[in-house]
């Protein structure tokens, strides 16, 4: 990345390593060129305290502890409670250096908005300038050195990064960027995304549909990041130091509500390694912290609480069912019932709240999950008793109104308002009755039969996508700036009408996404848009994780190629060709698996990790007999 600082005629270039940073400034004529550090910024506030030492005339060090108190992600909400060490070269000799530190008093607010209002930058602005000393700590504190510069002349800052302590920083350092010049260290992060970006080649589409394809792409591997250090050291949730010891990466921030979905699955065909790192970094946070359950939404070890549901449950499930094992099953089974124990539809076989009609709902999958992974394990009561807890959406569908209906503790009803399934919030999470309802992924045909049957649900179904606006902006029908809505398409596959699924997947590749600063309808919620769009625009989307089944849907591109790790699926590659493919031919007419027709519009997940060649002959018009 690059850019150029008009004000002062500098350009600032940056890259990166896995745990280090490097940025590149190309300086104007200047006897009084400057690098300066703010170490109290972070994103949505101000790190509580900071230090900083000069080690030598070249390096850098120190720390910027970061509290809920002074804001972060959520405003301090989300509990992240973590330090972030640095060590860091500069290639000009530091000769005239300096610090200066703000008295920030006790009693005020550091938080989000508090840190960006005048009263508090102009005690920043206002802080000494302290020289002749070589360390400093404090509340809000800064750096700078001073040098003079030819015309072009280029200081070059590189600095690791470590959430252990400074010697773990020093060895990140040493381990990735010591030495290394900019333009080795940019070529390399290239060839490092270049070999991730290529676990998946398409062939086809326009070259906007490409760039939408491999942005999306990227942006499903940013998240859940590397939390360990080069040795394999991380923090844990009890505020020690431990190690992997070779066995997995530990990795932050599992934005469970969201990536169960799409995004986790994706990588279990692409990634399964990231799935596994996942599944062992949210045991050992579960065991480390002795809650004893998974969180929904981990950030840095922070149990915030952020959304509802038990994601990690469905995740495991999904992950297990698919043949990704290498973490401590039993223990991982034993804290999905804590989860479940702990966050879940006991006693009333619902949950009475606000958000009654999301926590039932989603409460009943993951129990669903339980039951899936009890079954794998040999737990016959268990499977039984969570596949029964399973069915609790049946509880809050009030058959008179034929919807899903928020219920009070005493087992009564909440007051029914006009529009009440499109009324937002109306029991449910940033979402309504009407697009949370649909979420019975695990037993779409009982869902089905409480909603008056096929016919009725066919017609109820095309017209949530026919009141649907173009631009799929934020809406009361299919909302796919939003997570509720992600698997309804796929549900027309499972009542019989695939050319739907065919037809909606296709339009919403092509409405909501796009090669522009608004390039999404909604938020990308840590991977998880750009997941669906990877995945529907392959012509493959699971509709239900922890479920093997994979959904068929009409392929943008006329060849995707999945690359698979040999250490989980034997098949090398699998391959999605869709013959005849273009904008106006997006209905399949037939199938054929490995040189065999394919009637169904669906194939296993052990298709896929088996290898082999799923072709697609496509045309214009809907095939009314083909996978029914």
């Amino acid at each position: 990345y690059s850019a150029l600082l008009t004000d002062y005629g500098i350009r600032a270039e940056s890259s990166a390593t896995p745990h280090c940073g490097i940025l590149r400034f190309t300086f104007p004529e200047g006897e009084q060129s400057r690098i300066q550090i703010d170490l109290a910024r972070r994103v949505g506030g101000t790190a509580e305290r900071q230090y900083i030492e000069v080690v030598d005339k070249h390096t850098i060090a120190g720390w910027m502890k970061c509290t809920p108190a002074t804001g972060g992600w959520g405003n301090g909400e989300g509990q992240a409670d973590y330090t972030v060490y640095f060590y860091a070269q500069v290639d000009k000799p530091m000769e005239n250096y300096g610090f200066w530190s703000a008295d920030i008093p006790d009693d005020w607010v550091r938080k989000r908005d508090e840190v960006v209002s005048v009263p508090y930058l102009q005690r920043v602005a206002a802080a000494p300038v302290v020289t002749g000393i070589d360390r400093i700590e404090g509340k809000h504190i800064g750096f700078y050195t001073e040098f003079g510069t030819r015309q072009d002349e280029q200081v070059v800052l590189r600095a690791g990064i470590s959430f252990v302590d400074m010697e773990g920083a020093r060895k990140n350092f040493e381990a990735e960027i010591a030495g290394k010049a900019f333009d080795q260290v940019a070529r390399e992060a290239r060839e490092l995304w270049n070999r991730e970006l290529a676990r998946i080649r398409i062939d086809g589409g326009s070259d906007r549909q490409k760039t939408i394809f491999y942005t999306a792409l990227y942006h499903t591997m940013i998240d859940p990041r590397i939390y360990t250090d080069a040795d394999g050291r991380y923090p844990g949730a009890d505020g020690r130091i431990h190690t992997t010891g070779g066995r997995f990466t530990k990795r932050t921030i599992f934005s469970g509500w969201d990536v169960f979905r799409s995004q986790m699955p994706l990588q279990t065909i692409i990634n399964p390694q990231l799935v596994s790192d996942l599944v062992n970094s949210l045991v050992t946070m579960a065991d480390e912290s002795g809650r004893g359950y998974f969180e929904r939404w981990e950030i840095v070890n922070a149990y915030s609480g952020c959304m509802l549901g038990n994601p990690a449950l469905s995740v495991l499930a999904d992950a297990y069912a698919k043949g990704i094992r290498s973490y401590d099953v039993e223990k991982a089974y034993r804290y999905a019932v804590n989860s479940s124990k702990r966050f879940g539809n006991d006693p009333l076989g619902y949950t009475p709240s606000e958000l009654c009609i999301s926590h039932t709902l989603e409460y009943a999958y993951t129990d669903w999950c339980i039951s899936r992974l009890a079954t794998q394990l040999g737990k016959r009561e268990d499977a039984a008793l969570y596949a029964a807890k399973g069915q609790a959406y049946r509880n809050i569908f009030d058959r008179e109104k034929g919807w899903f209906r928020p219920r009070r503790a005493d087992g009564g009803w909440e007051p029914w308002p006009e529009n009440a399934r499109t009324t937002e919030w109306y029991g449910c999470i940033e979402s309504n009755p009407y697009q949370q309802g649909w979420f019975v992924p695990h037993d779409v045909e009982g869902m089905v039969s409480l909603m008056g049957g096929r016919e009725a649900v066919l017609r109820d179904l095309t017209e949530f996508f026919d009141k649907t606006p173009s631009d799929m902006l934020w809406n009361d029908y299919y909302n796919h700036a939003n997570e509720p809505v992600h698997l309804v398409p796929f549900l027309f596959n499972r009542l019989g009408q695939p050319w739907q699924t065919q037809k909606w997947t296709r339009h919403i590749c092509e409405k909501a996404y796009a090669d522009k600063v608004e390039g999404i309808v909604g938020n990308e919620d840590a991977g998880q848009m750009s997941a669906w769009y990877v995945l529907a625009a392959a012509g493959l989307h699971p509709a239900c994780p922890g479920d093997t089944r994979m959904e068929i849907t009409s392929p943008v591109f006329d060849r995707i190629e999945l690359r698979l790790d040999p250490a989980y699926a034997p098949g090398g590659t699998f391959t999605v060709v869709a013959h005849g493919n273009s904008p106006s031919n997006v209905y399949i007419q037939r199938a054929v698996l490995n040189g065999r027709e394919h009637t169904a519009s669906h194939i296993d997940f052990a298709d896929i990790a088996a290898g082999g060649t799923l072709e697609l002959y496509m045309g214009d018009t809907p095939n009314t007999r083909w996978g029914i």
